[in-house]
């Protein structure tokens, strides 16, 4: 992995390219859709969480960091969208990519609680979803494939719009 420094300098610079530039993620046509990499990874205790446990449901993937400005903002209106969003069929999961692990991750969750799982990331992982700054937010939809995938900060009412539309698909029936 690389410099917390560097990852969160190089974040930052992309999220004002991103907003200055207008660019944006859209939910990609279904057709272009490729299955998120699958991952089991553990909680704050030790439970694993496996990302196929979630299909038939909308996830909001959050790849985060204890020290990331933009993680900070964005967590928030995730706990927002998971409250919001949770009956409709939303599933967040946050990926902490903190290098020290629950030692400095539960203390900031004890101080700033999320409603969501959240589980410890490693470079595996991060190598799989191609998460080189952070923060990073993927939507995945209800068949187990990446919809979206933004880097930076996300615009959260296009977030919000974009979680209404995948939430309003439905999944497609296993083939026999």
């Amino acid at each position: 992995m690389k410099s917390p420094r560097l990852i969160a300098t190089t974040a930052l610079a992309l999220a004002i390219l991103m907003h200055s530039s207008g660019l944006s993620a859209e939910v990609l046509k279904a057709r272009y859709r490729k299955p998120a990499p699958g991952f089991t990874l553990s909680d704050s205790k030790r439970a694993p969480i496996t990302l196929s446990d979630f299909k038939g449901k909308v996830v909001l993937l959050d790849f985060w960091a204890t020290w990331s400005a933009g993680c900070k903002i964005e967590m928030p209106w995730f706990v927002e969208f998971d409250g919001k969003y949770r009956r409709n069929g939303l599933a967040a999961i946050g990926v902490s990519m903190d290098e020290e692990g629950w030692a400095i991750v539960a203390p900031y969750l004890d101080a700033h609680p999320v409603s969501y799982p959240i589980v410890l990331g490693d470079s595996d992982v991060a190598d799989r979803y191609a998460v080189a700054a952070l923060p990073v937010t993927l939507l995945i939809d209800r068949n187990g494939k990446v919809a979206a995938r933004h880097y930076g900060v996300v615009d959260k009412a296009g977030l919000d719009s974009e979680i209404r539309k995948l939430l309003k698909e439905r999944p497609k029936p296993p083939k026999k």
